[in-house]
């Protein structure tokens, strides 16, 4: 899993670009050119010669750090080089130093993570089309996928699911003839079928398969979350032997999701914030993966706390009867004494 490449993408408001880019270099003690064109780039090299960039995205509604309506230099994606498991710390620490410039994200905001992929094959691409459809349910429901965002990450199209798993492709060409319908539109920067969470045009127009489906995040933990996630999953699609398209149902969707994510090799101390962030906003007992077993637990759990609270009881009263001495009568004081009261 931690030897695929990859990128991000971060779209946010709240700085201009200029200010954007201007923090990207000072984090790297380097300049920031101003390229300009159609998307007003500003490009930061870092230390071992990679750029990062800083451009303008249109679907942004641009605010200021207030929260205010905003003109277009508001308007800013992040976007990393090409990207090694060891940047993962570095694209943390950028984006913790973005938020605290004032970048803000909100409902227009998306987070796109591209995962090489040259080391896929026919079948691996579609087993993690198929590992994306039997889950994307569950995802949307983790991810709270804003519904204002649908239009630019849609569901699987079940046209191209059903040709890819009715005839299993061979090659790339057959593969990227059912992704476009018999067409060819891999030459396109802005084809429709990029929308989808899952995006293999980016396959065939720049070499990366693109998760679309993040609401963005200035949350450092959510953003490496989210790039663990997309390499997860396309680590899975390489060494899965197959793959089933069939959507995952269930009646408890932390425990079954978090099963999946341990399938998926996030597991242990290493993943355990990712966990934390995949599985936050989803329902259910994490522990148990029939609901009655965990409410029965509970009760047991009740009962013997309640036993053990009444055996505690009982043996303290036995105890203070044990040793605390009987005490004696007035009248058997005073007999004992020899004086004896009368009237």
């Amino acid at each position: 899993m931690k030897n695929q490449n990859f990128g991000i993408k971060i779209e946010m408001t709240g700085i201009t670009r200029s200010t954007a880019a201007k923090v990207i270099a000072g984090y790297f003690h380097t300049e920031a050119t101003h390229v300009g064109g159609c998307y007003d780039a500003y490009s930061v090299r870092d230390n071992d010669g990679r750029m990062w960039k800083i451009m303008r995205d249109a679907s942004v509604r641009c605010e200021n750090r207030s929260g205010q309506n905003a003109s277009s230099l508001y308007s800013v994606e992040f976007v990393t080089p090409i990207c090694n498991y060891d940047d993962i710390e570095t694209i943390q620490e950028l984006v913790r130093k973005l938020r605290g410039a004032g970048a803000r994200v909100n409902s227009s905001c998306g987070l796109h993570c591209h995962i090489n992929a040259a080391p896929h094959t026919p079948k691996t691409l579609r087993n993690i089309v198929n590992i994306m459809a039997a889950k994307e349910d569950l995802l949307y429901k983790a991810l709270k996928v804003n519904v204002s965002r649908e239009h630019y990450c849609q569901k699987m199209d079940t046209r191209f699911l059903d040709e890819i798993n009715n005839r299993p492709p061979m090659s790339m060409e057959q593969i990227k003839s059912m992704w476009y319908d018999g067409e060819d539109y891999s030459y396109r920067h802005y084809d429709d079928t990029r929308y989808h969470a899952l995006n293999l045009h980016s396959v065939f127009y720049k070499g990366t398969i693109e998760f679309r489906l993040f609401n963005s995040t200035l949350h450092a933990g959510e953003v490496k979350s989210a790039i663990q996630l997309c390499l997860a999953i396309s680590h899975q699609a390489l060494i899965q032997k197959s793959a089933r398209h069939a959507k995952t149902v269930s009646d408890n969707e932390k425990y079954t999701f978090r099963t999946w994510l341990l399938r998926l090799g996030l597991i242990g101390d290493e993943f355990k914030t990712a966990r934390h962030h995949l599985l936050k906003n989803l329902d259910g007992n994490i522990a148990w993966k029939d609901p009655a077993q965990a409410e029965k637990q509970k009760e047991r759990l009740a009962q013997k706390r309640a036993s053990q609270l009444n055996d505690t009881v009982q043996n303290t009263n036995e105890n203070i009867n044990i040793n605390e001495p009987e005490s004696e009568t007035a009248t058997e004081q005073n007999e004992d004494s020899g004086f004896v009261m009368s009237m």
